[in-house]
């Protein structure tokens, strides 16, 4: 039956007392300037505004915004100017959303990645905690917004501001869904939205036939290109240095180039905690949402009330009956092959990974990172060593002779690396009892408390982890590659290099821009000599109400001109061997767990593929062996108006 979820009008709780409203405030934002944003006077909003906002725990908005594009927001303090980098979900419908005023006031505490460090996500925005100082916010004035590139004017027009001692929470306060029954946002419109179920099956009818007609005679079993083969096939994945290049070489011993993606499944995510009014439920008839397996928290179960399984709902209206599952399976494998991707990236569905027929790359676990602080792992704990080994055994057992694999990686993104200051102030505010700290304070003891001995305590503890998870992983699976850690952009510290050097087989690491740096790539691959592979990268846009990514171009046109321009100048580059693009499908259009919504898919919440992005993808898997041996020039069109997260310029209008 067809309903909606009603919408919560509730005032907030708690907020700031003896406050008249005077008046809204529209900001407007001129597509024609890099960035483009202005400032407001607090006394516009509410007659009594304190200045001194110690005593308060949330700024509460009031609000609606065009435009999915990334705001940046902040507040002019006695200190100077102090503000975070925002999302707000709902695009062009009203919603309250309530910001934790000590996001603007301390730095984010440590978590194990980039993103688990800076994302935290509301029900009706996402927040990034990344950008800005930090700082009291005493002698408060002034409210400014900012875009970077805005894409079509758009503006956010703000009808109250006050600040709470608890959370009023966030609400969506529009009469209408904001999405609709397919999971596409419903309060604009775009280039090929989908207008009803017949429309989609049309259009789903024309894809399967193409890929049931693709031929995909000129590769190997694995991949790998049949014209380039080498005389050492060692039925695995291993690599290769040839006439100063670097390569893969597949099982069969054909040179590969892996192309890749991330989250490889059918289908988007399930949506959780979802706010009343947002979402316009129509369940597919006959559909049953599977029950949760194992035992379930209270926290996932409540969760799950709200939850929307739009993945499970798009696949269950294409395919209608119990081999849902199966087609949708066959059909992404038969995607990859069509579109010229060769291998299934990090984080992706096992039972797609486990059909065999792709070659995939998987991340070892629970290696005690996540107990560590900044995703260095306390190494010093009596039993890291046993649970290590016992942690890589369980992530490797079922493919330690799998060809299919090509290797494992051993963390993503640590947020220690080149932050070893930071670091070190947080080892020395941890309990007492942590053995990471208790080794710290005990090393600065012998040698004395100086900034060169607390970064050399941080590289002798890396090494011990990656000394203790290469003989574990040697031990339990001596046939796949060490593929290494997804650093972050940047280059890290020549100790961090060295170290690398002396165990992995691949030197990978994450780099979003508008084309990879070829300057960082030579410096790390002079200090290493190791092949390399680019983890993470992507373009997205602002057209669909989804948030456009951390780095945004105008159009999806646009985006797979990106693409390929970003691919095949990073495929020039003679160590690097891979590049996993992030990630196969759009995310939530209300967020992910940490609150990312990004327009970054190669298909779309109703399962279309995203024409340019295919298109794009085709054309570097034609080209990306020639461009890597060097007979080929690389694809080059750079795009001018593209904004990167965190790179603001430091004006205004």
């Amino acid at each position: 039956m067809r309903r909606f979820i009603s919408a919560a009008m509730t005032a907030a709780a708690c907020v700031l007392a003896a406050c008249t409203p005077r008046e809204g405030v529209k900001f407007s934002f001129d597509s024609r300037k890099e960035v483009s944003g202005g400032k407001v006077a607090l006394s516009r909003f509410c007659d009594t505004m304190p200045t001194d906002w110690s005593g308060y725990n949330y700024a509460v908005l009031e609000l609606r915004s065009s435009t999915s594009q990334r705001v940046f927001l902040g507040f002019n303090t006695e200190q100077g100017y102090n503000e975070l980098r925002m999302i707000f979900y709902a695009t062009n419908g009203w919603i309250r959303t309530a910001i934790p005023l000590s996001y603007f006031r301390e730095l984010p505490a440590g978590a194990f990645d980039l993103a688990a460090t800076y994302n935290q996500k509301r029900p009706m925005s996402f927040i990034n905690l990344e950008h800005g100082t930090r700082s009291p916010l005493v002698g408060v004035d002034s409210m400014g917004l900012r875009l970077h590139y805005p894409i079509g004017d758009p503006t956010i027009e703000i009808r109250s501001f006050s600040l709470a001692v608890e959370d009023p929470g966030d609400a969506y306060l529009g009469t209408e869904p904001a999405a609709d029954r397919f999971g596409q946002w419903a309060l604009g419109d775009f280039e090929g939205k989908a207008r009803s179920l017949e429309q989609l099956r049309a259009e789903w009818a024309e894809e399967e036939a193409a890929v049931a007609a693709f031929d995909d005679s000129g590769r190997s079993p694995y991949g790998g290109d049949l014209s380039r083969k080498t005389r050492g096939a060692t039925g695995f994945f291993r690599t290769e240095l040839i006439d100063g290049r670097w390569w893969f070489v597949d099982p069969d011993g054909c040179l590969f180039l892996s192309l890749g993606a991330n989250i490889v499944r059918h289908g988007a995510g399930t949506v959780f905690g979802v706010p009343e009014g947002v979402y316009e439920m129509v369940p597919p008839e006959g559909f049953v949402a599977a029950e949760p397996q194992g035992e379930v928290s209270g926290r996932r179960a409540a969760m799950m009330k709200s939850a929307v399984p739009l993945g499970a709902w798009n696949r269950y209206l294409r395919f209608g009956d119990e081999e849902a599952d199966r087609k949708a399976r066959e059909l992404t494998v038969g995607r990859m092959k069509m579109w010229g991707m060769n291998t299934i990236g990090n984080w992706s569905d096992r039972s797609v990974i486990d059909m065999n027929r792709v070659p995939f790359m998987l991340s070892l676990s629970r290696l005690g990172i996540e107990n560590g602080i900044l995703g260095l792992a306390d190494v010093y704990a009596s039993d890291f060593v046993e649970n290590n080994d016992r942690a890589v055994k369980a992530s490797v057992e079922k493919y330690r002779d799998n060809p299919m694999l090509v290797g494992y990686f051993f963390g993503n993104e640590p947020a220690w690396c080149n932050h070893e200051e930071r670091l070190c102030e947080l080892i020395l505010e941890a309990d007492d009892a942590m053995p990471l700290k208790q080794a710290f304070v005990k090393y600065l003891g012998m040698r004395g408390d100086t900034p060169q001995h607390r970064r050399e305590f941080v590289f002798e503890t890396f090494r011990k982890f990656l000394s203790a998870t290469m003989a574990a992983l040697r031990k339990h699976d001596p046939n796949h590659l060490a593929l290494g850690i997804r650093f972050g952009s940047g280059v890290p510290s020549r100790e961090v290099l060295a170290a690398c050097r002396d165990f992995f087989d691949v030197y990978s690491f994450n780099s979003y821009g508008i084309e990879p740096s070829l300057e960082n790539m030579s410096e790390i691959y002079a200090e290493t000599g190791l092949p390399m592979l680019i983890g993470e990268y992507h373009f997205g846009t602002a057209d669909r109400g989804l948030g456009m990514s951390l780095i945004q171009v105008d159009s999806q046109r646009e985006r797979g001109v990106a693409y390929r321009h970003y691919t095949e100048r990073a495929f020039s580059h003679p160590a690097l061997i891979g590049a996993s693009y992030f990630q196969w499908n759009d995310q939530e259009l209300f967020g992910r767990m940490d609150g990312e919504n990004y327009n970054i898919g190669l298909v779309d919440v109703t399962d279309r593929p995203y024409k340019y992005m295919v298109e794009a993808v085709r054309a570097v898997a034609d080209d990306c062996y020639e461009v890597h041996a060097g007979s080929r020039e690389p694809y080059a069109h750079r795009l001018e108006r593209v904004s990167v997260a965190g790179q603001l310029p430091d004006k205004w209008e």
